[in-house]
């Protein structure tokens, strides 16, 4: 029964992320064009989760039943029979699933959908759908899932003779042996892993390694809990005041006997602990932080841009004739003309670099301003002499007198400053920033000559950007927007808003939240069906054992105390684990949330932290759930 209410479950998820990122109605969401992408997204994730963890459960259904695959054949059935009875009872749970999961995700996708609605601020669409395409992709995706599941099963009864699948479950397990070579090769692949997740400072480089780092930690995960259960079980043996207590000598003898299989799946509850924790904690806190990001990604309410030759007085008249035929007036402006060039910097040269194997730590963009636009902006008087520049660190450090750009004599660094503009570029840019001041547009003109140079002509222009505030609705801006860009596109102009971009951020942020929450659950079913099976297949070995030791004199009220120290040991441990990962993957998430605009780390802790608490009482309520099921097995 819990094998198929998961099947349905995740057919019932598979599907209505399936209709909502086919739906002509995810569209009409804000940023409707991101939408289907996160759900598509959230849709391959789902679909590879569900054979994975399907697989695994199978393995539990499979190896219950072996007796009963070797009773039937000793009583005359073969194995063509056999593979009968298991084709059969495929097509039904595969029937029950499938039907039981679409008409599920039918009856409860409007809800979803309603949900994701209200999460991104969009509008609610009352027409009730069935999405054929994702009714078809679901089908023929869970079809082929329970034939391979049937195949698996298929081969595991065939290939084992009647005799073997009746002694099966009496056979117990052999004590396994201590792999020292896996486990200390599980420690230095964590090791490393925690060592890139912590050192890394560059969002580009995180965002080029995280999944490396991911597939590092999944398999050091693994390696350690398969053979380090082995070596905790020897270490609680050889200690003697903990041993030889009546509780903990039977419920250690007991799992040093299965700890193959107890540390694959204690790896996998960990594992998949890890992933709701950090799905969560990040997805929810970037929704939280949306507000924050988006001003600092826009601190004007308008903004335009021109990349060409341009006339800043004709531009500048352009935008107050708009303006005031809305019957207001620009406020808090901003108005700068600078040049961007990018690179690698080496120490203190920029270098202009086309090959791609470079080290995106090393990757520079140098915001380059003139004197006189410096003073205007910062309200300064500085002077610089020929060769002098000053410098603005925007990300980082800076250590050294000098800088050279590309071939070009070094420049003397008269003094470092302090940030003076707040025109959102700093924020949008992912790679180091430095502003470079140098003495007027001559030298401005020059630089952009050898950046053109030296990229074949594909390389960014001398720039004139506006900003200013208006006091408006969010619809009078978004119509100023749109009238901006009807008469200034054709001079190479580029008009954005800050009502313009919450529609993006909203559809970004809150798909992925949306996203965060359906896999978490569908993560969290996952880790208490193979806590399930895990008591479950236990209880059922050990039921003979305790009944044993109940004749020979232990008490109900002793075999429960055995049983709690038994499941405590085994179960804290994975969220133990979970939590340590969590902590070495805080730097590296916040690096990588800082590319999609988290700029909030307080409040990227707290909802960690939080998370992780609210997960742990969760585990607890799991953990106490799934060993009753055990004790009751016992206890019987």
């Amino acid at each position: 029964l819990p094998f198929l209410l998961t099947c349905v479950g995740m057919v019932m998820m598979t599907y209505i992320l399936l209709s909502l990122a086919s739906s002509p109605h995810s569209q009409d969401f804000p940023g409707g064009d991101t939408m289907p992408m996160i759900l598509g997204m959230g849709s391959f994730v789902m679909a590879a989760f569900a054979v994975l963890f399907l697989f695994y459960t199978n393995s539990f259904l499979i190896r219950r039943r072996n007796r009963e695959f070797g009773l039937y054949n000793i009583l005359g059935m073969g194995k063509g029979n056999l593979a009968k009875v298991l084709a059969w009872e495929t097509v039904i749970m595969a029937l029950i699933s499938i039907v039981g999961g679409e008409v599920l995700g039918i009856a409860l996708g409007k809800l979803f959908e309603l949900l994701l609605v209200n999460i991104v601020d969009g509008t609610v669409q009352m027409q009730f759908t069935v999405s054929v395409p994702a009714t078809t992709m679901t089908t023929i995706l869970y079809l082929a899932i329970f034939a391979l599941l049937f195949l698996r099963s298929l081969v595991t009864v065939c290939k084992t003779n009647a005799a073997a699948l009746l002694r099966s479950e009496a056979c117990g397990e052999k004590p396994p042996k201590a792999n020292w070579v896996f486990g200390l090769a599980g420690f230095l692949i964590l090791g490393a892993a925690y060592y890139i997740a912590v050192t890394i400072k560059q969002p580009l480089t995180a965002l080029a390694v995280f999944f490396i780092a991911v597939l590092m930690v999944i398999a050091a995960t693994y390696l350690i809990f398969i053979s380090g259960s082995v070596v905790l079980c020897r270490a609680l043996q050889k200690n003697k005041r903990y041993y030889y207590q009546l509780q903990h000598f039977i419920s250690v003898s007991s799992m040093r006997y299965r700890m193959k299989r107890n540390g694959s799946s204690l790896a996998s509850i960990c594992v998949l602990s890890t992933m709701v924790l950090v799905m969560i904690s990040s997805t929810l806190c970037l929704y939280l932080g949306l507000e924050d990001s988006l001003y600092q990604r826009y601190p004007r309410d308008i903004f335009v841009t021109a990349y060409s030759d341009f006339d800043e007085q004709a531009l500048e008249e352009k935008i107050a004739e708009v303006v005031s035929r809305y019957s207001l007036q620009e406020k808090n402006e901003i108005h700068e003309t600078t040049l961007q060039i990018s690179g690698v910097l080496n120490g203190n040269r920029l270098q202009f670099e086309q090959d791609s194997l470079v080290d995106y730590d090393d990757i520079a963009t140098v915001k380059i301003f003139t004197l006189e636009e410096y003073n205007r902006l910062a309200g300064t008087s500085e002077t610089l002499q020929d060769g002098e520049v000053l410098l603005s660190v925007i990300d980082g450090s800076y250590s050294g007198d000098t800088i050279q750009i590309g071939t070009m004599q070094p420049f003397q660094i008269q003094k470092q400053v302090p940030q003076f503009v707040d025109d959102g570029d700093a924020f949008a840019n992912v790679s180091r920033m430095l502003y470079l001041i140098v003495p007027d547009m001559a030298m401005m003109q020059e630089l952009n000559e050898r950046q053109a140079e030296a990229y074949n002509g594909y390389a960014s222009v001398i720039q004139f950007y506006k900003g200013f505030d208006l006091d408006a609705d969010a619809d009078t801006q978004l119509a100023i927007q749109a009238e901006l860009e009807q008469q200034l596109s054709e001079e190479g102009c580029v008009c954005e808003s800050r009502e313009g971009g919450r529609s993006s951020f909203y559809a970004l942020y809150g798909g992925l939240l949306f996203l965060g929450i359906l896999l978490s659950v569908v993560f969290l079913f996952g880790t208490v069906l193979i806590m399930y099976y895990k008591q479950i297949s236990e209880g059922y070995e050990d039921a003979g054992r305790f009944e044993i030791l109940q004749k020979v004199g232990m008490t109900k009220k002793e075999i429960k105390r055995s049983i709690n120290s038994q499941i405590l040991t085994v179960f804290t441990a994975p969220l133990l684990m979970a939590g340590v990962h969590l902590a070495f993957a805080f730097p590296m998430l916040y690096r990588l949330l800082a590319v999609m605009g988290l700029i909030n780390i307080s409040l990227f802790a707290i909802i960690t932290v939080g998370g992780f608490l609210v997960f742990a009482a969760l585990y607890a309520l799991m953990y106490k759930l799934t060993s009753h099921s055990y004790y009751q097995l016992v206890k019987s």
